[in-house]
């Protein structure tokens, strides 16, 4: 049976598993291409579905970012003409497959730098070396000159780029392409040529799996047509990240606010959501996702005021992950309303800036379900809340398996070590930051708990 398959075309259940095993192994997927026609047929969907996550390799700084010209290949006869205007004139006619058809992970970031790299290099633009910039003695001058030869980049091929971002764009949706990943940075500058090119094809984004919202600049400006989009072209998204909409003007806000808040209460399979700086937490009042939702991610936000909490965790019936990170106004209020939920607050995650007078009854209540702990303490001189707070965990958290501590001192030695010898069994990772002074202290003690 297993050959007959393999004689018709179809994939064998067994091959299936091997090359999908390989998935995030690119140099194992560029093996598997040699080894006959039908491997290489396999394969080469899976090492296009996302390329210009090229950029994540360690020595991205030596990669020439040629898959971009396999694309351009795809052109049309009138952008091929622009092409030409813009001097690349040698595009390869050798092509085997339809790779832009393949491509499931759109990173609107990794593609605006990859463009810009590939760019420099085609038409030759003087930057600073990469080799050059790697062996700076510090940080900062790094950063400096990474800074200045972006600014040439842009400066001297701002057309350029604009031009070849938009024909990907428009080369992966005429060739149907269909992605599961879509990572929006707001902040950089392509994102002006997305929505309009995304509204003209919905089958382009039908079966988003994982919608990333991301935002430094806060420019929503052009976000707000996709997310109406999306409210009515996509419910298959599980997992969504939902940047802050503060810093904009009170109207373009509320858009955003409202267009967001339609595109969750539209998904029907939501499981995962990520809320950061702003927590619109009647969005999921009634909503689809009150069966569906799994974990809630819950990032400096401020919870002063917040006061119908409990009802919407009330509400959310399949909730097994809860995690607060970098959160401020965990005061009396917002305990009070967890501590009153007749449900189980499966607090997962909580990393705090320091403590607070009510910890006590937020770990009574999820210390059973915490997994990963994170403490930045701001009292060097005054060890008392700290002692307290770690014998807290002690107390009310057996499983802890993540610890961070950023501060560690004088102050804090012996209760730190002695929280980490009773929380050894289920620790798996532990993050302190060292003085200099505490270095050798440290490493000398933590191997004999």
């Amino acid at each position: 049976m297993a050959c007959s398959k393999i004689f018709l075309g179809d994939l064998p259940d067994l091959l299936y598993k091997i090359i999908q095993y390989f998935r995030s192994d690119f140099s194992t997927l560029h093996s598997c291409i040699l080894v006959n026609r039908l491997w290489c047929r396999l394969t080469i969907p899976l090492l296009w579905e996302n390329p210009f996550s090229i950029i994540s390799n360690k020595n991205n700084y030596s990669i020439k970012y040629n898959f971009i010209v396999t694309y351009l290949v795809k052109l049309n006869d009138n952008d091929k003409i622009k092409l030409y205007e813009f001097g690349i004139n040698n595009l390869s006619t050798n092509i085997l497959f339809n790779h832009p058809c393949f491509i499931k992970h759109l990173d609107t970031r990794l593609i605006s730098i990859c463009i810009e790299r590939w760019a420099a290099a085609v038409k030759k633009i003087e930057t600073l070396p990469y080799t050059f910039i790697r062996n700076l003695p510090n940080i900062e001058s790094r950063a400096a000159a990474l800074k200045k030869n972006r600014t040439l980049r842009n400066s001297q091929n701002s057309d350029f780029i604009k031009f070849i971002y938009k024909s990907l764009i428009k080369i992966f949706i005429e060739n149907e392409a269909i992605i599961h990943t879509f990572d929006v940075s707001i902040c950089y500058k392509p994102i002006d040529v997305i929505p309009k090119l995304i509204l003209q094809s919905s089958n382009f984004v039908r079966n988003i799996k994982n919608l990333h919202l991301r935002s430094s600049s806060l420019k929503i400006n052009n976000i707000n047509p996709l997310l109406k989009f999306l409210s009515s072209n996509c419910s298959s998204i599980s997992s969504l990240f939902i940047p802050s909409f503060k810093g904009t003007s009170s109207s373009t806000a509320i858009e955003y606010l409202s267009q967001s808040s339609q595109l969750i209460k539209s998904q029907k399979n939501l499981s995962k959501i990520l809320f950061f700086y702003d927590f619109p937490y009647s969005t999921l009042l009634n909503s689809n996702c009150l069966n569906t939702l799994n974990t809630i991610i819950l990032c400096n936000i401020d919870f002063k005021n917040m006061n119908f909490l409990n009802e919407v965790f009330e509400q959310l019936n399949v909730l097994e992950s809860i995690h607060i990170i970098d959160c401020r106004s965990l005061d009396f209020n917002f305990l009070q309303q967890i501590t009153n939920l007749t449900k189980p607050f499966k607090l997962k995650s909580l990393f705090v800036n320091n403590t607070f007078e009510s910890i006590e009854l937020l770990l009574q209540k999820s210390g059973d379900y915490l997994e990963n702990f994170g403490f930045e303490s701001f009292n060097l001189f005054d060890d008392e809340p700290e002692s307290q707070l770690f014998e807290l965990i002690t107390k009310y958290c057996k499983k802890i398996e993540f610890f961070e501590l950023c501060e560690f001192n004088s102050q804090n030695i012996y209760p730190t070590f002695n929280l980490i010898k009773n929380i050894q069994q289920n620790l798996n990772y532990l993050t302190i930051d060292l003085d200099y002074d505490f270095g050798k202290y440290f490493y000398n003690n933590i191997a004999k708990i």
